[in-house]
């Protein structure tokens, strides 16, 4: 039992901690109207096993400390890649999967970025679809794609400790 909160707790440091790293390496497109935040891809861990919801929500508010939109980013992004990583964590489709937080994050942190910038209701539209984009391109793009290659390497789900979804269709 103490062991098995050893590993959940380490797994969660080591996702939290990639998650940071890949958001601090890409912070010229990571923040910002226009960004693809590659290191949301990991959300994608939660279709495999619930608990990752907990890395990935850490290592995003970590992100979010280096944020130029500070404390906005802290509470709404953070909140957004929390929700994603639970909703995902509920999908039985990987496909679908990719799909909540590309929706979850589009309307959220567009919403977040119209308020800072008082863009208006025009601007709303226009920031959300490169958001969509961008998140789409992060998720639903690369982030599927690395599922579909990780899934061919069984030692992945030791990896990760998958205890869900490790024979998913699509």
């Amino acid at each position: 039992m103490k062991n098995d909160i050893v590993k959940l707790i380490t797994r969660n440091a080591v996702v939290a901690a990639i998650y940071f790293l890949l958001t601090f390496a890409g912070q010229g497109v990571g923040f910002g109207p226009v960004q693809i935040r590659i290191s949301e891809a990991l959300v994608l861990l939660c279709f495999f096993r619930r608990d990752y919801v907990i890395g990935v929500t850490l290592g995003c508010f970590l992100s979010n400390l280096t944020s130029p939109f500070m404390p906005w980013d802290l509470l709404i992004g953070t909140f957004a890649t929390f929700a994603s990583g639970l909703l995902v964590s509920y999908c039985k489709h990987l496909a679908l999967a990719t799909l909540i937080p590309v929706i979850i994050n589009g309307f959220s942190i567009g919403a977040e970025l119209v308020f800072i910038f008082n863009y208006g209701s025009n601007g709303f539209w226009i920031t959300s679809s490169f958001i969509l984009i961008g998140e789409f391109l992060a998720v639903s793009v690369i982030g599927y794609l690395l599922m579909l290659l990780a899934k061919r390497n069984k030692s992945f789900y030791d990896a990760i400790g998958a205890n869900k979804n490790i024979d998913y269709k699509w």
